[in-house]
């Protein structure tokens, strides 16, 4: 039976529809256009597996475009961060732009708009602006400014590009319809006096475009075909296409915008503003901070490419917002990390384990395999001695028929070794459970084919030979904010929401072969769940960043 096609989303959908009436496939042409003031987060992983997927499914190229005109917000370090980013997820771009590449275009064509009566500056100041506007009933009252004559205009905004005119002096308006139930018609602005030095350009600007005049003029300049953007700049729509019919020509191939809606992630924030508050406030250390929902925290915590993009694919594009439950990505990284993730044994909450019968001084290494699910991992050796150390919740004195792990008078099995049997508990003066003595079977040993290895035991535990076990540092993470969404009480400061116990550092213990793990190696500690090696790692002292438990421990917890 031929495998069932997969149903196109409504974006698809409008690229078909077009490709039969209006576009030919060779013309098909997409952009990922972020602004450098921040870095990207799982919500802008959704628009470039859009966008990069589009390109991939129609054999298309694809831009990344910095829509650079702030230079208040926007640094070289975004740019690297959003090119590393784009990069690690999978996708290659056809070329690299910038907005900052096309001010002189943009000046240009400024200069014939206001030759044509259809800009003019005004020296208003913005609250005057603003109050001018009027509301979404109301009409708005022309500025005093707008029949300025063609030669004073361009004087003006002449003195504007030289730097002649004071910060917040003039702006440079469009000339639409004060009166226009669109309030982003009603004579937008098109240039600011901002006399700031600019990441690329330096300082040879001292008047910078708005987005809505460079957006859409950056995509005719670069011939794409279909701008998608978020349901945000629906009401933008008809002022991109009144700006690309003032600069295109009859029979010249327009871009056309189309929105989808933004897909919210629960327990966290996606505003770029509020993130970085984050970093800036000290509630996490850094934009990569492994809590932080940005690439570049997702990747230091553990997660794959394959994994956001997976995440990315099955939650699709809509019309409208929803919120999607950050379990469904942590979903996302188990089912892909336990196709390729190694296997490990690690301790993290350790106490004593003594094999009383077991020959003092004596060692012997055995055979554990590394992936059960990839039978190309092969196995690797691991060390077992009378020494070990067990999980503490691993062991208790007495335990009804439920509890299938270590009691006394009870035997469960070590991961690839032996079977034992809980004998007695040394304590300390508190009580303290200090040491767990027991015996094991010599002939029950793991893999051996005996009649006492085949033996069945209701329990198994990972361990760590304590003669050899590597101690490391162990970063537990958890979601950064205690409620599913902090942005969703307006009398509140989403700050009071962010989870104090999103961040446990503890010691652990693991077993040696870790000891040459390398930044960002991925593992399982079994029966724990998914590990990676922190980029503050030094040569031969591994630091662990837990990825995402083996299950949902959240809903549990809650």
């Amino acid at each position: 039976m031929a495998e069932e096609r997969k149903s196109l989303n409504f974006i698809e959908q409008i690229i078909e529809e077009d490709l039969q009436n209006t576009h030919k496939k060779e013309e098909l042409k997409f952009r990922f256009p972020p602004e450098p003031n921040g870095y990207l987060h799982i919500g802008h992983a959704s628009s470039i597996c859009l966008n990069f997927g589009l390109g991939e499914r129609y054999n298309a190229p694809v831009n990344l475009r910095f829509d650079d005109t702030n230079p208040i917000k926007e640094e070289q370090e975004f740019v690297d961060a959003i090119k590393e980013d784009v990069l690690w997820l999978g996708f290659k771009w056809e070329k690299e732009c910038y907005a900052s590449d096309y001010f002189q275009q943009l000046y240009d064509w400024a200069v014939e708009m206001i030759k044509n009566g259809d800009a003019y500056v005004d020296s208003q100041t913005s609250e005057e602006i603003a109050m001018q506007k009027g509301t979404p009933t109301e009409p708005g009252k022309e500025s005093p400014y707008r029949k300025r004559s063609v030669e004073e205009n361009l004087e003006l905004f002449e003195k504007m590009k030289n730097g002649e005119t004071p910060e917040r002096g003039h702006v440079l308006r469009a000339k639409i319809n004060m009166e226009s139930p669109n309030m982003l018609m009603r004579d937008p602005v098109m240039y600011r006096c901002l006399h700031k030095s600019h990441h690329r350009t330096k300082d040879n600007w001292k008047i910078y475009p708005m987005y809505d005049w460079a957006h859409g003029e950056s995509d005719f300049i670069e011939s794409i075909s279909h701008s998608f953007c978020t349901l945000e700049f629906l009401p933008h729509r008809e002022l991109y296409n009144w700006f690309v019919e003032k600069v295109s020509k009859e029979g010249e191939l327009k871009p056309k915008q189309r929105e989808f809606a933004r897909r919210n992630l629960s327990h966290t924030v996606v505003s770029k503003r509020k993130l970085m508050q984050l970093v800036e406030k000290g509630v996490v250390n850094s934009w990569d901070d492994p809590r932080m929902p940005t690439i570049s925290g997702l990747r230091r915590r553990g997660y794959t490419p394959n994994s956001i993009r997976k995440f990315a694919d099955s939650i699709g594009v809509g019309k409208r917002e929803n919120m999607i439950d950050v379990a469904h990505l942590e979903f996302c990284a188990r089912e892909d990390l336990n196709k390729t993730a190694p296997r490990v044994m690690g301790v993290l909450d350790p106490v004593k384990l003594v094999i009383t019968n077991y020959e003092e001084g004596k060692e012997e290494w055995l055979d554990a395999e590394n992936n059960p699910e990839d039978e190309s991992a092969g196995s690797r050796k691991i060390p077992f001695s009378r020494d070990l150390y067990i999980e503490k919740e691993d062991f208790k004195e007495s335990a009804n028929r439920k509890f299938f792990r270590l009691t006394l008078g009870k035997e469960v099995r070590l991961k690839n070794a032996y079977i034992i049997k809980g004998e007695e508990v040394i304590k300390d003066s508190e009580g303290n459970i200090t040491e767990i003595h027991c015996t094991y079977d010599p002939k029950s040993k793991s893999g051996s084919g005996t009649e006492e290895s085949m033996r069945k035991v209701k329990g198994t535990l990972h361990w760590v030979s304590a003669k050899h076990a590597l101690e490391t540092e162990i970063r537990l993470y958890d979601r950064l904010f205690s409620v599913e969404n902090p942005d969703g009480d307006k009398e509140k400061d989403y700050m009071e929401f962010v989870n104090p116990e999103s961040l446990e550092v503890i010691t652990g213990y693991v077993e040696p072969s870790l000891k040459s793990a390398g930044i960002q190696d991925k593992f399982q500690f079994q029966r724990i769940g998914y590990f990676c090696v922190d980029k503050e790692s030094k040569e031969g002292n591994p630091i662990f960043n837990r990825t995402v438990g083996l299950r949902d421990s959240w809903a549990k917890k809650k």
